[in-house]
């Protein structure tokens, strides 16, 4: 081989490494919590919900997933290079990242630049502790004795063009939509993606930190539609994602309901989301692996009949 061709391979061959760790280096990286078991089964089913994002996002050329089962990382390198966080778990003082000092962790890793998506219960803080930090990083929370639970179809008639929303058509579904919820200031950088009226049968509950209130009750009365998922850019152009939805594990069969929450992913990781929307396929069989062993529950005995005399 001649010296000029030689380094005319030695170029080629530089090229292609270079080339080879800029892709890796490019990659983005999501890390998808868990929240450890809850409820009955089929309910909050964090574990096996969590997996099935992986599954759906495994296609997802430039993505990588990692997936905390059961609570929070062990490793704390599992925060490193992270383009986004998804917490999918109960809220409240059993919330995942209220506990020890993760909610300091979270603002270290999240004043990078690090997005953030909360799901379901996930989205409530307390007013003491969170509560401050989650309106900065996703624009809204569910507030005790402001917000509330009620289980409801809701109709999701018209969707804002928005990044998050290619692909998804309106459909209606029945889930435990919170609403009611404290937004940031103005709702500056918030963005509704998931809008609907509730209907008569979410005020009939007496009030309560979670179940009812008078300012609930009006504006229901009013017919006020009522935002039950949202995308926040930050100022510091950081992005969040927060989805009401997903207290039934069975939900996640239905393609607008889950593509939403895909093309979340994507959005607050700043990857670019397909025009139409992330697809994904999912059979009624990968709605019934990974699912926590939880007890049924009991049913009531039955009445003795009664006799005659």
């Amino acid at each position: 081989m001649s010296s000029t061709s030689f380094l005319r391979f030695t170029l080629v061959l530089f090229a292609a490494t270079v080339g080879a760790f800029t892709s890796l280096a490019a990659d983005k990286k999501v890390l998808l919590i868990a929240g450890l078991p809850s409820h009955g089964p089929g309910h909050h089913e964090h574990n096996a919900g969590v997996l099935l994002f992986q599954k759906m996002l495994a296609g997802v050329s430039g993505l990588q997933t990692e997936v905390a089962l059961n609570g929070w990382p062990k490793d704390p390198r599992s925060f490193e290079g992270l383009s986004t966080i998804l917490i999918y778990s109960d809220g409240g003082l059993r919330h995942p990242g209220l506990q020890d000092d993760r909610l300091e962790q979270l603002k270290r890793v999240i004043t990078k630049d690090v997005g953030l998506a909360l799901i379901h219960y996930a989205v409530e803080p307390t007013r003491e502790r969170g509560q401050a930090e989650f309106l900065q990083w996703v624009g809204a929370a569910f507030e005790t004795h402001l917000s509330v639970n009620p289980h409801w179809d809701a109709n999701f008639k018209n969707l804002p063009t928005h990044p998050v929303t290619r692909g998804v058509k309106p459909f209606t579904i029945r889930d435990e939509w919170y609403f009611n919820l404290r937004f940031v200031a103005g709702m500056k950088g918030l963005t509704p993606l998931f809008a609907a009226v509730p209907d008569a049968s979410t005020i009939t509950r007496p009030d309560g930190p979670h179940s009812g209130n008078p300012t609930v009750r009006a504006a229901v009365t009013r017919g006020d539609p009522q935002t039950v998922a949202w995308a926040y850019e930050r100022p510091n152009g950081g992005r969040g994602f927060g989805f009401t939805g997903g207290h039934y594990h069975t939900n996640w069969a239905q393609p607008d309901f889950r593509k939403l929450v895909l093309n979340a992913i994507l959005w607050t990781a700043k990857m670019e989301v397909p025009a139409g929307g992330l697809d994904s396929v999912v059979r009624p069989e990968d709605l019934t692996v990974n699912l926590d062993q939880k007890p049924l529950p009991k049913r009531a005995a039955p009445k003795a009949a009664a006799t005659g005399k």
